[in-house]
């Protein structure tokens, strides 16, 4: 998970316009889920919450109906009338309150098993073909893909369901409520000049250009909220990235006594969403100034339209009533823009997130498509063999040119060379993750093969999963396990199996260092490179790990980096990395025979 200042940012990661290309790429995300193998369960709920949906609007076109006969029923003293509209409410009330719970209650379902299905796809797009890996070499601009998977796809499935719901519950009401209002508004009269003008329905006519005005000027005050919120998703991204870095690297913090830079850089990091947060207040302020007054003026507005035809006694309390309530709905359902403005703000912004994400694994998906890199194959061969590699930085500087070199079955070779000349970059371009350079290399087809790096992963759960990693727990018996953690000089936690921590921070570096050793005991590779896998070991230790392997593994080809005095003694062979005017090129050196050039760069 990598960050990047802001000049290293992707200039195509930013929050773009609601153009054709946008809709169509938000479509591709949206469209898959729905044509699925969770189709069935998808659509039923969609269609029961659409449902209950338009029966909430009817149910809001029955309380407009009763405001009618209900304020009639006051006007006129009608007390039986009245105490049978109130029943007839608490019924529609019940009837409402029911409806909406579920309403609710499902959507929350179908959002959870939409993100559920959505998550899984970008969890396997961004892990297949070590995408995550390639991205983060590359410095694509995507930062943080881990919240664009966790935040910004539960926003944008809530967010589309919401919108998209609320949209469909404002049309209906539209549709529904106009068609009141017409009846019901009759015509405003007036004389210009010489001129009489008869308006029919006149209130759908105000309330339509009231909704229009209050849309444009939501757009024209709010507009920028697109833009701040994208920026605060990225910044609330960066700080919780480097707190998550400080934890994770905690005891190397406390040993420098880093505390000092560490605040400053985190309070430097928080500092851009505090300023960015000034902008997000002083642009939702103006909204909210103006959306607030826009809803207060909208329930007196239909009441001082409408008053003229009452006080001329053209229409009854009720109708005035019924008419500024049909007033609102029809209003309401014009202005949903303006009433989700701000949130579509958010939904945007965290749509324009994906799209960059989605950019950022098409590239790395298309690199690995194009087999950049040295390329890596499996043949009937016995041993390893490379042809014309050449290794490169991401910045494109040549570290290894035109290598060749092979490595029989069983044989134990030690790679050497200083530090920066390429060995590790060596050892990622034999694991094909390595996609910067060019060449051939072949492995024996079938053969287990494990890398055991440096600084050893190993997952958050049991110690039993921790030490199996990436084989599954079930994978070995308990004993087996216990006998490797004891081989390697882990007994104090052979008894600890079924303790889940996060090992990381519970295991010293050596510790760790070892208990990768007893993962290798167990997985039994055919072919194990060891790229300085011993090095925060002391002497004794390193060389008891090392003969252990070679013991425990007699038939195994193990390839290692190492600079321990004594290294050779274990090893039939010596690969070494030669600097040459900052391009190296490999010698290798054997027992048997004197130092032979095998590749020059």
């Amino acid at each position: 998970m990598a960050t990047l200042p802001p000049t290293q940012r992707d200039p195509y990661d930013r929050p773009s316009d609601f153009t054709p290309s946008f809709m169509r790429r938000t479509w591709a995300i949206i469209a898959p889920y729905w044509r699925s193998d969770q189709r069935k369960w998808a659509w039923g709920l969609l269609l029961t919450v659409i449902a209950m949906t338009l029966g909430l609007v009817y149910i809001n076109v029955l309380i407009n109906d009763w405001n009618r006969q209900f304020y009639n029923a006051l006007e006129q003293r009608d007390g039986g009338a009245f105490q049978g509209l109130i029943l007839y409410f608490c019924l529609l009330a019940a009837i409402f309150i029911v409806v909406a719970v579920y309403q609710l209650y499902l959507t929350q379902l179908l959002e959870m098993r939409w993100r559920t299905w959505l998550t899984d796809r970008f969890l396997a797009r961004w892990l297949d073909n070590q995408a995550y890996y390639r991205i983060e070499l590359q410095n694509r601009g995507t930062d943080n893909p881990d919240q664009r998977i966790a935040e910004d796809l539960r926003n944008f499935t809530n967010g589309t369901l919401s919108l998209s719901l609320g949209l469909l519950r404002s049309v209906v009401t539209l549709a529904s409520f106009i068609t009141i209002l017409w009846s019901i508004s009759g015509p405003l009269s007036f004389a210009l000049g010489e001129l009489d003008i008869t308006i029919p329905a006149y209130m759908v006519w105000a309330a339509i250009i009231y909704a229009l005005v209050g849309s444009v000027l939501t757009h024209f005050v709010g507009r920028r909220l697109i833009g701040i919120n994208f920026q605060q998703e990225r910044f609330e991204a960066d700080f919780r990235f480097s707190l998550v870095r400080l934890r994770e690297n905690a005891e190397g913090i406390a040993l420098y006594r880093g505390e000092r830079p560490e605040r400053e850089h985190l309070m430097g990091r928080f500092g851009s969403i505090q300023a960015n947060w000034w902008e997000l207040m002083r642009y939702t302020k103006r909204l909210t100034f103006f959306t607030v007054g826009y809803s207060q003026i909208a329930i007196i507005f239909p009441l001082l339209v409408a008053a003229p035809r009452y006080f001329a006694g053209e229409i009854a309390l009720g109708v005035l009533f019924q008419i500024a309530g049909a007033f609102r709905q029809v209003e309401g359902g014009l202005s949903w823009f303006v009433d989700n403005y701000s949130r579509l703000a958010d939904w945007k912004a965290s749509t324009d997130r994906l799209h960059t994400f989605l950019d950022a694994l098409d590239g790395a998906e298309l690199q690995a498509a194009r087999q950049t890199g040295v390329a890596v194959a499996r043949a009937a061969a016995s041993g390893l063999t490379a042809e014309g590699v050449d290794l490169a930085l991401p910045s494109g500087a040549v570290i290894l040119a035109n290598a060749a070199f092979s490595i029989d079955k069983g044989d134990r070779v030690l790679v050497q060379g200083p530090s920066g000349s390429g060995k590790s970059t060596l050892f990622r371009a034999i694991a094909g993750i390595w996609p910067f350079g060019s060449g051939r290399i072949t492995l024996p087809e079938d053969a287990r093969v494990l890398f055991l790096p440096q600084k050893p992963y190993i997952p958050i759960g049991t110690l039993r999963d921790a030490v199996a990693y990436p084989a599954a727990a079930a994978s070995f018996d308990d004993d087996a396990i216990r006998e490797v953690l004891a081989a390697t000089k882990l007994e104090r936690f052979a008894d600890r199996l079924d303790e889940a921590d996060n090992w990381s921070m519970r295991l010293s570096g050596g510790e760790q260092q070892r208990l990768a050793i007893a993962r290798a005991l167990l997985y039994r590779p055919d072919w194990l490179f060891l790229d300085e896998a011993t090095a925060g070991l002391d002497e004794d230790t390193g060389q008891y790990l090392h003969e252990l392997l070679h013991a425990r593994l007699p038939d195994a080809t193990i390839v290692n980096i190492s600079h321990r005095p004594g290294s050779a003694d274990l090893h039939d062979r010596t690969i070494e990395l030669v600097p040459n005017g900052g391009t190296a090129h490999l010698r290798t050196s054997s027992s048997r025979s004197s130092e032979q050039p095998t590749a020059a760069g």
